[in-house]
């Protein structure tokens, strides 16, 4: 295998910046309902402004309400949490659905994609960079597990939230992917593919751990990192190429019958 060269700083702006045009999507969708069409009228668009402020309130108290009360917890609990009544939720929400969605969005600009960002721009050689992210993900689930049940695995959790946050994260990684393929002049084309196998084997894990925590956090994310790592690693050996792969894969030892062993 090759050695790992240094990461480029370019590769690390590129993926941030993919991430950071992506994310555009979920902050629009999170302020947008709150504001009304402004015209040239001052006070209307005072009015826009404080509506705006005021829903952004909302959402931070119902994330408090969720890490207090659990997942499940009721729009009457919200607001006694809070510290509103549930007209004034309504007046802001259309519903429990839109304030879920809201909350999810929410969670993961302000929660999860800081923690991204800053693994993918530190100057980390690629097993430290997989191994990086995988730790955030998980322990950043492990410290706020309501809100994660709340913004995913429930059934107020939006699915259209769910997929824009899944750009997001997907549209760092396979750019990142792409960068230190392309260094290697290895075939980047499968990077989009790669980066959806990570994500949602690294989501749809961390989901079922937490309903059954069979290891710490720590160990659950070096045994991601292995699989995950042991499936780059031979991307890499194999150029990117999957005729290449197919045509010589990596070899274990067979397992011999115990005479012989």
């Amino acid at each position: 295998m090759m050695a790992t060269p240094p990461r480029p700083a370019g590769a690390a702006r590129a993926a941030v910046n993919a991430a950071a045009i992506l994310t555009r999507e979920i902050e629009q969708r999170l302020l947008a309902p709150a504001v009304d069409a402004v015209t040239s009228d001052g006070r209307k668009q005072r009015w826009a402004r404080h509506k705006q402020a005021r829903r952004t309130e909302l959402i931070l108290g119902t994330m408090e309400a969720v890490r207090a009360l659990g997942p499940d917890v009721g729009m009457d609990e919200i607001a006694g949490h809070v510290g509103v009544s549930k007209t004034v939720l309504y007046r802001y929400f259309t519903d429990k659905n839109d304030l879920a969605t809201a909350v999810s969005e929410a969670f993961i600009q302000t929660t999860v994609l800081p923690g991204l960002n800053e693994a993918l721009t530190e100057e980390l050689d690629d097993f430290e960079l997989v191994r990086t992210v995988i730790g955030v993900y998980v322990r950043t689930v492990a410290q706020d597990p309501n809100l994660y049940r709340y913004s995913v695995a429930t059934e107020h959790a939006d699915p259209g939230t769910l997929a824009a946050a899944i750009r997001v994260f997907s549209g760092a990684i396979e750019s990142t992917l792409h960068s230190r393929l392309t260094d290697r002049e290895a075939e980047p084309g499968g990077a989009a593919t790669w980066a959806f196998v990570m994500i949602g084997g690294v989501e749809l894990t961390v989901g079922r751990w937490l309903d059954d925590p069979w290891v710490d956090a720590d160990q659950l994310a070096d045994e991601l990192t292995m699989l995950l790592w042991g499936g780059i690693a031979g991307v890499i050996q194999s150029g990117g190429s999957t005729t290449e792969f197919a045509a010589a894969p990596p070899r274990i030892a067979p397992i011999l019958p115990e005479e012989e062993a």
